[in-house]
């Protein structure tokens, strides 16, 4: 699903959405008025994507879901496409505004068949069989329709979220029609943007139906999207800035086997603008250090005694790429622990706080992947990804931490109950390291004054949006690929000078 930089920040659940529509329809609007509106935007999405296509299906279930799609109906057919609805839902048992759709496409000459497995589909097929309506599993007759749908082959638009996909949490139970197109209303849903839902929802068209902004202002939001004004900035640099004002980062890893992961996170928290930058890692590593960083002060590190000094002189610890679970990387870590330094924990860091093992300082940031998210919380993995954001709020309530829950549709989700999705990057981002430079890359914006929260948005904002500008050339992305596309993102985004 490509970002859209016009969409709106505030990510609702299905629930909000349909009090932000009762309070619409309080304000005044009609509620077939809206239906009509929405009609009308999936009808010009069509048109945009398949104007030559000329013969349309449309799926129908037994809700509002379906009232837009027998209205989207009456405009093709009106257009003169050859069209015909589908009936998974028995049109005889609509309501409301869904009945007066359908009336409205029957008047106009729609023809209306109940829906069969043998139904022949044709021409752009139009999912209106549930919308945000997703209770549980599908019923057999939706569960037959949606396998239909994606054996056919067909164009597909889908009217709000395809059917299958949960509006809160993106999360496929069984199965889920997969979208080219998908057009949704009023307000962003919070499961487009995860869990599965990237995979099905294609192309993102958004309309707000010209909804009083007074009111969709008054429904509150439970998420918001990490874009705009929602993305952090580091402030521009005065001309007397020196070394010693952008902090100092000790990067603690690279055990035995794993000297590359600690190199790529020191190498990324000097690119991003850390003032100075350490490494203590095993001896056996400064050779590669000095040869690929000469500028990151490379701490030959044998012994926990060597590690309090280091840590004396760091604003800024980033603990775990390569630390490895022995007893090195274990001694090392309770050192850290006992530093009373801003952290950042990553990998095997996260391994050994979920064994125990040790137990996380307070202000720190945690980047678990939806595996070690799992082993936090003693849940399998399943579980996480069955409710993301969910399981990030967990997280930063258990660990009193902020949490960057890492993959698609990317959380930072704090102790207070604060959320941002990042809905960038690119799946050539499926690679080995990434997470160690987004470490390097969030214990630099720390190091340079920003807090846990807003370190980590913007770091996991430059981390996806550098992924995506160089996924777009291809498989083969290595993580270091992205530390100088996080470079000139950063300045974009915040220059250092005004």
């Amino acid at each position: 699903m490509p970002a859209n930089h016009d969409l709106p920040l505030p990510l609702y659940s299905a629930a909000q959405v349909r009090e932000l529509d009762a309070r619409l329809i309080a304000a005044g609007m009609p509620g077939f008025e809206l239906m009509q509106r929405a009609a009308h935007a999936a009808w010009r999405a069509l048109r945009q994507r398949w104007p030559q296509a000329g013969v349309l299906t449309v799926l129908a279930g037994a809700g509002n879901n379906a009232g837009d799609g027998y209205l989207v109906a009456e405009l093709a057919h009106k257009a003169g496409w050859a069209v015909r609805v589908l009936a998974v839902g028995a049109p005889e048992q609509l309501k409301g505004d869904a009945a007066s759709a359908y009336a409205a496409a029957l008047a106009a000459g729609v023809a209306v068949e109940a829906w069969s497995e043998d139904a022949e589909l044709r021409g752009v097929l139009v999912d209106a069989l549930l919308g945000t309506g997703l209770q549980g599993q599908l019923r057999p007759a939706y569960a037959a329709a949606v396998e239909a749908i994606n054996a056919s082959g067909l164009p597909v638009l889908a009217v709000d979220i395809p059917t299958g996909v949960s509006a809160d949490t993106g999360c496929v139970a069984e199965l889920a029609v997969r979208a080219d197109v998908t057009v949704t209303f009023i307000g962003l849903k919070l499961g487009l943007f995860t869990g599965d839902a990237p995979d099905w929802v294609g192309e993102l068209v958004f309309d707000d139906l010209q909804a009083d902004p007074v009111v969709v202002a008054q429904q509150p939001c439970q998420v918001q999207r990490l874009a705009g004004a929602a993305v952090p900035q580091l402030a521009p640099r005065a001309r007397t800035a020196h070394k010693g004002s952008f902090g100092h980062v000790l990067v603690i890893g690279g055990d035995r086997g794993f000297g590359g992961a600690a190199l790529l996170s020191a190498e990324s928290a000097l690119r991003a603008g850390a003032g100075l930058v350490s490494l203590a890692t095993r001896p056996e590593h400064l050779g590669a250090s000095l040869a690929r960083l000469p500028e990151v002060m490379c701490q030959p590190t044998e012994s926990t005694y060597q590690l309090p000094g280091l840590c004396e002189h760091a604003d800024v610890l980033v603990a775990g790429p390569g630390l490895g679970q022995r007893s090195w990387g274990r001694s090392l870590l309770s050192v850290a622990l006992a530093s009373g330094r801003p952290q950042v924990w990553d990998a095997d860091a996260l391994n050994l706080l979920a064994a125990g093992i040790v137990e996380l300082p307070g202000d720190s940031v945690i980047t678990p992947h939806p595996g070690e998210a799992a082993r936090l919380l003693g849940i399998a993995t399943a579980e996480v990804q069955a409710d993301r954001p969910a399981a990030a709020l967990a997280l930063a309530r258990k660990y009193q931490a902020v949490v960057v829950l890492k993959g698609a549709g990317s959380l930072v989700a704090a102790p207070d109950g604060r959320l941002l999705l990042c809905d960038l990057g690119h799946p050539a981002m499926a690679t080995a390291g990434l997470g160690d430079v987004l470490a390097g890359l969030i214990g630099a914006l720390r190091a340079q004054g920003l807090d846990a929260f807003d370190a980590a948005a913007l770091g996991v904002w430059l981390h996806a949006g550098a992924g995506q500008r160089e996924g777009a050339l291809g498989r083969g992305l290595a993580a270091s690929d992205l530390i100088p596309a996080i470079r000139q993102l950063l300045q974009e985004h915040a220059p250092c000078l005004r």
